[in-house]
């Protein structure tokens, strides 16, 4: 059974193992994550009340935001039937 355990943890990949890398992917850097914040009007008082995920998460929907390919918004009769 040890080694069916180990043999399985071989094959079990991550998501982040599993992601392609594109070319605009790059580490996460101190100065990075400041000028993201400075891109979205966070100043550092803001930074006490706020996680870097939470930071991370709002940039991606400010990009989203600018994004004009939707094909359509959901409405709240869409959500109902989901």
């Amino acid at each position: 059974m040890p080694k069916l355990i180990e043999l399985w943890g071989m094959n079990i990949r991550t998501d982040v193992e599993a992601k392609k890398l594109h070319a605009t992917d790059r580490e996460m850097t101190t100065p990075l994550f400041l000028l993201r914040c400075v891109q979205l009007g966070i100043s550092i008082r803001d930074l006490d009340l706020l996680t870097i995920g939470m930071v991370n998460d709002m940039f991606v929907e400010s990009r989203n935001d600018e994004y004009k390919g939707w094909r359509q918004v959901a409405t709240q009769e869409d959500f109902d039937r989901f």
